[in-house]
């Protein structure tokens, strides 16, 4: 029966919480707290500022922990799952929708519309971030670590992890 209450604890703020995490939490708090009394709205928000100190989405983080507390590994997997399931079967509807569709005109013209907006997304994003290095790091650094990374990624094929970690390791041993 815990099992079921986990599930449904974060499932059904999953479905309400527009916005993903931070909209779901005052409706994770209703459940968590009020209906099951697993936590005083103490112990909440101490458990919701220890996930927002950590990377990641603060739901399945906040369903993860509390799945633990009050069901064990099961419950903190239970958890997770319910968190993400209202997502997960979503996106399966619309997959089948869209590959049904698949050879429509209308479906392709909206990869051929999406595509390019992704692009220019991502092109704005990289901006971004050169002109936030550049302010705080400089142009010279800023473009060799632009220049290491190409070089490394495009050229070696080395894996975009390695990569990661290589910058982190260069952030640390330096300071920034």
């Amino acid at each position: 029966m815990i099992y079921w209450q986990i599930f449904l604890a974060f499932f059904i703020p999953g479905i309400l919480g527009y916005g993903g995490g931070p909209a779901s939490i005052p409706l994770v708090e209703k459940e968590v707290v009020d209906r099951y009394g697993w936590m005083s709205t103490q112990e909440f928000g101490e458990v919701l500022a220890l996930g927002n100190a950590l990377p990641g989405p603060i739901a399945t983080k906040m369903a993860g922990y509390v799945g633990y507390i009050e069901g064990g590994i099961l419950g903190s997997f239970v958890g997770l799952f319910a968190t993400i399931a209202p997502s997960l079967i979503l996106m399966l509807g619309l997959m089948a929708i869209l590959f049904k569709y698949k050879d429509s005109p209308e479906v392709k013209n909206i990869s051929k519309v999406v595509k390019p907006v992704i692009a220019v997304l991502i092109g704005f994003m990289t901006v971004q971030f050169i002109s936030e290095s550049q302010s705080s790091l400089g142009s010279i650094q800023t473009i060799a670590i632009m220049a290491i990374s190409y070089l490394l990624l495009e050229q070696l094929k080395v894996h975009s992890a390695f990569v990661i970690a290589l910058a982190l390791v260069y952030g640390a041993v330096t300071g920034i």
